[in-house]
């Protein structure tokens, strides 16, 4: 197959020149959360791990009933939850 291109664009590095640091991993970055769905409303939120990492708080975006999710000794993996 003939390339009738009349550019090439030549992607890989150039010859002595060393690639920008990269930030540390993206999941260390980002605020812990869980999803809950607000069955009220039917209406899925994130809710966010509080400063003092002790539980996740938060409120239905409709009808604003709150909800607290206290963090426990062994924990869940649990990620998803309702809230009615």
């Amino acid at each position: 197959m003939k390339d009738d291109r009349d550019y090439k664009l030549d992607l890989s590095p150039a010859s002595g020149v060393t690639p920008p640091p990269q930030p540390p991993a993206a999941q260390s970055t980002q605020r812990p959360f869980i999803s809950v769905h607000f069955t009220c409303c039917n209406v899925y939120q994130r809710i966010y791990r509080a400063p003092d990492g002790k539980s996740y708080r938060g409120q239905c975006p409709r009808c604003a009933r709150s909800v607290n999710f206290p963090v426990g000794q062994g924990g869940t993996s649990a990620r998803f939850f309702r809230a009615g």
